[in-house]
């Protein structure tokens, strides 16, 4: 029930010769976004969904049914994740759990010799951060991160900022204003019938269950998520560092809380977080806010449209700004001088999973538009700034040690305590 390194070494991608050649995919975990992962592949030619996996049998149930009525081939069903890995005949798995089951699924599917795609953040801490690019490495495997604007077009937005557009860009601002109301408080209640819990809780510690523990709610709570700096935020986040150029922040500082609501949420629902970054001798910043409830609109974003919510990253440089709205619209705009005259601008969501399956073809590490190796340095920026609000003040950030010098107290968030034998190992 531990790892399954033992597979990782005796299997390899199964050869295609052609693109007609068909990829299988197994959706694990198809309760909200994962039932945007089914309807992505169903819709890319020669893509079986071969297996589906959920700890809830409801909700797997009702996803097998659904693609048999829509035509498709039954899937094979799944509860535990390791059984699916035992089927060598699946490519590629595509992962939509909760955040805490990011990493070691991922390393375990790597070990199986399969090919991951998987959610952000994909890891639910510093540590994990690590281990999850050091398996794709070791195991060859091409991991793409769910951060669905690297597809979107953004890239092109990205590559007039790097062809001089808005002239020296030194600073972004990423928004995640996104309405969303009370969760109120669940009382502990029986495990209901057909929840595997004890696969779902993984490698998080014991606790009841309660409602506001599962299904989407456990987005609040930090044994299983990071606030929506981590579910919503980590897109505009990793917009964000990806147009400023940067890698690894110097310094982070985070303050916010939980306002407003009286309920079981952990996480702040009002944050507001500044990173600074060292680029070849010169200081880029970036800011980045959430809010949950009533605000404005910025620089244009989600302006025009039936939302009270306004979510993407602005940027600015010595000769103006651009904005990108959020990975579900896939817009950019610019504004020229101190006129601020409109310039170039453009629209498209663009599709990872595609993406993801062209790359899967040509077994080309660079034909994925957005690696794990990416992915998971935007996911520190998340989980830093979430370090810094829990130990409540500035914290600095050493990129050669990977660690905060000098600060025990934030350095031992950098790695949780795994409850067996769900452990994400020391050596992938």
């Amino acid at each position: 029930m531990g790892s399954l390194a033992s597979a990782g070494a005796v299997l390899g991608p199964r050869a295609r010769a052609s693109a007609n050649d068909t990829v299988r995919v197994a959706c694990v975990g198809v309760h909200a976004q994962g039932r945007e992962h089914i309807r992505r592949y169903s819709a890319i030619e020669n893509v079986e969904i071969a297996a589906i996996c959920d700890v809830d049998e409801s909700v797997l149930n009702a996803r097998v049914s659904e693609l048999e009525k829509a035509g498709k081939k039954r899937p094979a069903a799944f509860t535990d994740f390791r059984k699916l890995l035992e089927d060598k005949s699946i490519d590629a798995v595509s992962i939509a759990t909760p955040n805490h089951h990011h990493t070691l699924q991922t390393i375990w599917a790597c070990q199986a010799g399969k090919d991951v795609y998987v959610e952000k953040p994909c890891s639910h801490d510093m540590f994990e951060a690590k281990q999850i690019v050091a398996a794709a490495q070791k195991y060859n495997r091409l991991v793409q991160h769910g951060t669905n604007s690297r597809s979107s077009i953004v890239r092109e937005a990205i590559q007039h900022m790097r062809d001089g557009l808005i002239g020296e860009v030194f600073m972004a601002r990423g928004l995640c204003f996104k309405w969303r109301d009370t969760i109120g408080r669940k009382p502990v209640e029986p495990v209901p019938a057909g929840v595997h819990y004890d696969l779902w809780l993984g490698p998080a510690p014991e606790h009841p269950f309660t409602q506001n523990r599962f299904h989407y709610n456990w987005h609040w709570f930090w044994d299983y998520g990071n606030g929506d700096l981590g579910n919503q935020g980590i897109h505009q986040v990793d917009v964000s560092r990806w147009g400023l150029g940067v890698k690894y922040p110097t310094k982070v500082s985070a303050i916010g809380g939980h306002f407003m609501f009286d309920d079981d949420q952990e996480t702040p629902n009002t944050l507001a977080a500044t990173f600074e970054f060292e680029d070849n001798g010169k200081k880029k910043v970036m800011t980045f806010e959430v809010r949950h409830r009533i605000s404005n609109h910025e620089a244009g974003i989600d302006e025009g449209i039936k939302s009270s919510n306004t979510v993407g990253a602005i940027f600015y440089g010595s000769n103006g700004y651009l904005s990108v709205w959020d990975e579900d619209h896939g817009r950019y705009q610019s504004f020229l001088g101190r006129e601020q005259q409109p310039g170039p601008s453009g629209s498209d969501i663009g599709n990872n999973w595609a993406n993801f399956i062209a790359a899967l073809r040509t077994r080309k590490h660079e034909d994925l538009n957005a690696p794990i190796e990416e992915g998971a340095i935007s996911t520190t920026l998340v989980h830093l700034a979430n370090i810094s609000y829990r130990v409540g003040r500035m914290v600095r950030f050493d990129a050669a040690s990977y660690s905060i010098p000098g600060d025990a107290a934030a350095n031992k968030m950098f790695r949780r305590e795994y409850r067996k034998p769900f452990v994400v190992p020391e050596k992938v």
